[in-house]
């Protein structure tokens, strides 16, 4: 007998492909989707308006994957991270920001990273393996369900390069914006890439109007190689036309995440680089304060020399704002998500 496949590793036309194979109308996949994500079912036994027969043939060729949290951690000012571990005893991070009548989810779209920035922690382990689509949303449904609320924002911000994991990481979109989903608008879905041009390229045909934000970090090409050596390769000046060239199909604004490190990209030099690498690009420049990561050597720039970062930029007419850092007590802030186990923690922490 033939080893049964993980459902959550379909996106909607592999759904329909699958369902077509078992003789079922289109409609069929409408009520499967609605199954899995809008209601969560963890059993095609729950899938009572499917026939009894249709139920026992996907039971016998699928899986319904049952991701578990291991741990679960509160900070002072709300933020909730969870260790989640998938069937197969892979683990990520995902983390909950709730702030008045809005709930937005950081979730991975991969078990480790293969960039190997210096200033986040997910890179040092290396990638494990990619996420499925449906791994990926049942990450907002955990939270949305510890938190007894729904989710109205969600962020590919946790671990992993989304674009390189492209295709699940769009069918996970789709699935967290569909009104058979989880109905979450699309421009309340925000990706955030490395800056790998290629992704970029082809985010921009995309008909949704999902939301685009690019780790930056230095406009200087030696100093963004050494902070980000996974997109060494790629020039600065082609990273430029390409999230110009992104604007003006979409006609959205693409976001420009700038990490300060004292004494590494927060010079004045550094600073008219980046004035200069963001003229005429739409962009809006989110500055963030970089977060402690063990061995990472790096240390927050002042708040000072954050709001000179944002004065410069805005007398620039380059929008800039500085993003107030949430959970950074209980290593949920950005750059500080781990695949890490109770084991290699200590009791209290």
């Amino acid at each position: 007998m033939n080893a049964r496949t993980d459902i959550a590793a379909l996106d909607r036309a592999g759904l329909a492909t699958a369902l077509a194979g078992l003789g079922q109308p289109a409609f069929r996949v409408k009520q499967l989707v609605q199954w899995l994500y809008a209601r969560g079912a963890t059993s095609f036994d729950e899938m009572t308006d499917l026939s009894l027969a249709l139920r026992q043939q996907l039971a016998e060729r699928f899986t319904i994957s049952t991701p578990t949290v291991v741990r679960r951690q509160e900070s002072r000012d709300g933020t909730r991270k969870y260790l989640v571990r998938f069937d197969d005893g892979v683990s990520v991070e995902t983390v909950g920001l709730p702030d008045g009548e809005r709930l937005t989810v950081c979730f991975s779209t991969q078990a480790g990273c293969a960039m190997g920035c210096s200033f986040c922690a997910t890179g040092r382990s290396g990638l494990t393996r990619d996420l499925t689509c449906g791994e990926m949303v049942r990450q907002l449904q955990i939270v949305a369900a510890d938190f007894d609320a729904r989710v109205t924002n969600a962020v590919a911000m946790g671990q992993g390069e989304p674009f390189a994991n492209y295709d699940a990481t769009l069918a996970a979109l789709r699935y967290m914006n569909a009104p058979d989903g989880l109905a979450i608008g699309a421009r309340h879905l925000t990706v955030s890439t490395c800056g790998l041009t290629a992704g970029i390229r082809r985010f921009a045909t995309e008909p949704e109007q999902f939301t685009l934000a690019i780790s930056l970090h230095s406009a200087l090409q030696a100093t963004r190689d050494r902070l980000m050596p996974g997109v060494r390769g790629i020039p600065l000046p082609a990273l430029r036309a390409e999230v110009i060239a992104y604007a003006d199909a979409t006609g959205r604004r693409p976001t420009f995440e700038y990490a300060l490190a004292d004494g590494v990209n927060d010079t004045d030099t550094e600073l008219d680089a980046l004035v200069e690498f963001c003229r005429g690009t739409l962009a809006h420049v989110n500055l963030i304060p970089v977060n402690p990561v063990t061995g990472a050597g790096l240390s927050r720039s002042s708040s000072a020399r954050a709001r000179v970062f944002r004065d410069a930029l805005k007398a620039a007419g380059i929008e800039a704002s500085i993003r107030v850092e949430r959970g950074a007590d209980i290593d949920a802030a950005c750059g500080q998500l781990r695949q890490r186990d109770e084991s290699e923690r200590g009791v209290d922490d």
